[in-house]
C-alpha cells in the first residue's frame, strides 16, 4: 500500500507534465495558424473570401453608330436583354436542368446548347448564360415562369435598320459586340470604346444581390462612310438581278468618285442579313471587291494601251494586220472573237481586238509592259481601308516565259480585284493621276480623325496619255463592243472584258467558264462617277459587252436621276479623228 501511495502522486505528476506539454503545442499550434492566416496568409485569404462575396466583371459600352455620307443610319446599338442562370452549389443539376428543359421551346435552344448548359452546371460554373441579346417577347414569357436562379441583364445588341444592304461591306459583331469582319473589323478600335468594370457583391450562397459601377465604360465613336445608301441600294438591287437572271456564282460592283477615291457603293451578290448572318464566315467575312481574285481580259487592254503610248512604242496612226483572225504563238494560239481586217491602234481598242493587242505588245516589249502594270499598282494593295484586301498576282519579270508577253496584252497570267481596276479607271479619269480610295469619310470626333488614312496622290501616265485613252473608252461605248453601257444623254467612256477561268479539275482555260467585267465612267464637264462591274461564271451569255455593261448601264440611269443630274442636249461630240466602223462583239 506504500508503494502504491508514492507511485500515484508521481504518474499524477506525468500525466500533468504530459497534458502541460500538449497544451503548450496546441496554444502555439493555435497562435502559429493565427499568426500564419493574420500575417504571412492574410492578402491571399482575403483575396478569396472576396472572391466569394464579389467580383468584377466588365462593363461593354455603347458600340458607335455607323452612318453613310448623307447621315443615314447604316448599324447601330440598341439595349437587349440576356438571360443567364444563377448556378447555386447545393442545388442538384437535376433542378438546375430541370428549369432549363422549361423554358428550351420557349428560347428555341438547340440540343448542343442545352448540352452545353449542362456541362457547365456539372463544372459548378455559377454564372452561366443561357441566351443572350433576345427579343423582349421571349424575356417576358421565361420571367412569366417565376423560375429561381434564372435572372436577365441589359446588354447592347448590334442593329442593322436595313438587314442585307452593304452587308460585306459593314461586317459583323461578335456576341461580345467586337468587330469580326467589314468596317466593323477594320473601326473596332474606335467604334468599340472603353470598357468600364462593374463590382458585383454576392451572399454567403453566392447569389448577387447588388452591384455599383467602379469604372463607367466610354461610348464608342461614331463613324461616317463615304457610301451613299441610295446608290448603294441601287447598285444591289440591278447585280442581284443580273446574277440571278444569267445564273452567276457571283458579281461585284463598285461605283466611286474619281476626284476624291470615295466609294459611293460596293456591292456583292450573293448577300446575307446582318441581323441574323449565317454562320459560314467565308459567306459573310470575305468582301468580295477587295478579295476575290479573276484575270481582267480585255479591260486589261486599257494598260497595253497606256503602255504604248508612254514609252512612245505606237501612235494612233499606226495599223496592224489582223485579218487572219489569230496569232500563233509557241505552243499556243490566240484568237479573236471574230476576225477583222486592218485595223487602227485606236481601233485595237474599241473593238477589243486580242490580235492587233499582242500585236502592240510586241511593240512595247517586257520590261516596258512590266513597269508599265507595276505603276498602276496591279500586283499589290491599293491601300483602301478595308480587312482582307488582297495584293492580286503578277509575276516578277525574272519569272515570265515566252508566252507571258503576249498574254498579259490580253489580261491573262495576272490576276486582279474589282478595287484595282476601279483604280485604272479613275487613274485615267483623273487625267493620269492614282488617289487612293477610301470608305470611311469621317470620324466623329476630332481626337480620332488622325486615325483616318490619307489619300495619296501620285501621277502615274501623263495627262495626254490619259486623254488619249479616255477617247478610246468613249468611243468603245459610241460605236464599239461596250454599246450596251450607252445612257441615253450623257457621255459614257469604258471599256469591256471577257476571260475564260481555269478549269479547277484540268488547271487549264476553258471555253466552258468566263469572267464577264465592264470598266467605265460618266462624264459631263468631268467625269462624276466610275464603276466597275464584274460577274463570274454567267451561263449562257458571257461576253462583258451582254453581261455586265447592261448592269452598269441600268446602275448608271438610276444613279444620276438620283443625284439630280441633267442629261446633255447633245451627247458630246467624239474628239478623234480616226475612221471608226460601227461594230460590237468583243
Amino acid at each position: 500500500l506504500g508503494s502504491l501511495k508514492g507511485s500515484f502522486p508521481n504518474k499524477i505528476k506525468k500525466r500533468t507534465i504530459i497534458l502541460t506539454v500538449l497544451s503548450v503545442f496546441w496554444i502555439g499550434g493555435i497562435i502559429f495558424r493565427l499568426i500564419q492566416l493574420q500575417v504571412f496568409d492574410h492578402i491571399r485569404y482575403k483575396k478569396y473570401v472576396d472572391n466569394q462575396n464579389q467580383a468584377i466583371a466588365d462593363v461593354i459600352p455603347k458600340r458607335g453608330t455607323i452612318y453613310d455620307r448623307t447621315g443615314s443610319i447604316l448599324a447601330r446599338s440598341i439595349p437587349k436583354q440576356s438571360l443567364f442562370l444563377q448556378n447555386y452549389h447545393n442545388d442538384p443539376l437535376s433542378t438546375q436542368m430541370g428549369k432549363i428543359y422549361k423554358i428550351k421551346n420557349i428560347l428555341g435552344l438547340s440540343s448542343i446548347r442545352v448540352s452545353d448548359i449542362k456541362k457547365k452546371i456539372e463544372e459548378k460554373d455559377s454564372f452561366i448564360w443561357i441566351k443572350r441579346k433576345i427579343d423582349p417577347e421571349e424575356v417576358e414569357k421565361v420571367h412569366n415562369l417565376d423560375l429561381n436562379g434564372i435572372y436577365s441583364e441589359e446588354e447592347n445588341s448590334r442593329y442593322y435598320p436595313n438587314g442585307s444592304l452593304a452587308s460585306h461591306l459593314i461586317g459583323r459583331v461578335n456576341l461580345d459586340d467586337a468587330g469580326a469582319s467589314g468596317i466593323e473589323y477594320k473601326y473596332n478600335h474606335v467604334l468599340e470604346g472603353q470598357k468600364g468594370k462593374r463590382l458585383n457583391l454576392r451572399d454567403a450562397k453566392r447569389r448577387q444581390y447588388r452591384f455599383e459601377i467602379i469604372q463607367a465604360p466610354i461610348p464608342g465613336k461614331d463613324i461616317v462612310l463615304t457610301i451613299d445608301e441610295t446608290i448603294q441600294f441601287i447598285a444591289e438591287e440591278e447585280l442581284e438581278k443580273a446574277v440571278r437572271t444569267l445564273k452567276a456564282d457571283w458579281g461585284s460592283v463598285i461605283i466611286s468618285l474619281p476626284e476624291n477615291g470615295e466609294i459611293l457603293a460596293m456591292a456583292h451578290s450573293p448577300s446575307f442579313d446582318l441581323n441574323s448572318p449565317p454562320n459560314d464566315i467565308s459567306v459573310t467575312d470575305r468582301i468580295g471587291a477587295v478579295h476575290f481574285l479573276f484575270d481582267p481580259g480585255s479591260t486589261f487592254k486599257l494598260i497595253t494601251a497606256a503602255a504604248a503610248l508612254e514609252l512612245n512604242k505606237v501612235t494612233l496612226s499606226d495599223t496592224f494586220d489582223c485579218s487572219q483572225g489569230y496569232i500563233q504563238l509557241p505552243g499556243k494560239r490566240i484568237t479573236d472573237h471574230k476576225t477583222f481586217q486592218i485595223l487602227t491602234f485606236p481601233e485595237v481598242i474599241i473593238h477589243s481586238s486580242n490580235v492587233g493587242a499582242v500585236l502592240i505588245g510586241q511593240k512595247i516589249e517586257e520590261q516596258g509592259m512590266y513597269d508599265t502594270i507595276q505603276a498602276f499598282g496591279l500586283g499589290r494593295q491599293t491601300g483602301i481601308d478595308l480587312p482582307g484586301e488582297e495584293n492580286g498576282i503578277f509575276h516578277p519579270l525574272n519569272e515570265w516565259s515566252s508566252r507571258s508577253l503576249p498574254s498579259l496584252s490580253i489580261g491573262y497570267e495576272i490576276s486582279v480585284t474589282s478595287i484595282q481596276m476601279l483604280q485604272v479607271i479613275n487613274i485615267i479619269a483623273n487625267k493620269g493621276v492614282a488617289v487612293s480610295p477610301r470608305i470611311v469619310k469621317k470620324i466623329m470626333d476630332p481626337s480620332e480623325e488622325d486615325k483616318l488614312p490619307v489619300p495619296v496622290y501620285q501621277r502615274v501616265i501623263s495627262e495626254q496619255t490619259a486623254l488619249i485613252l479616255m477617247e478610246f473608252m468613249k468611243e468603245t461605248v459610241n460605236k464599239g463592243t461596250g454599246q450596251n453601257a450607252q445612257v441615253e444623254g450623257y457621255t459614257v467612256a469604258g471599256k469591256t472584258g471577257t476571260a475564260q477561268k481555269l478549269d479547277p479539275k484540268t488547271g487549264q482555260y476553258t471555253s466552258n467558264l468566263h469572267i464577264s467585267s465592264f470598266a467605265g465612267c460618266i462624264i459631263t464637264d468631268k467625269p462624276v462617277l466610275s464603276m466597275f462591274v464584274v460577274i463570274d461564271s454567267p451561263k449562257g451569255y458571257y461576253y462583258g459587252s451582254d453581261v455586265a455593261a447592261p448592269v452598269f448601264r441600268e446602275i448608271t440611269a438610276r444613279a444620276l436621276l438620283y443625284l439630280g443630274s441633267t442629261p446633255a442636249a447633245k451627247p458630246q461630240n467624239k474628239i478623234m479623228t480616226a475612221d471608226i466602223r460601227r461594230d460590237g462583239e468583243e
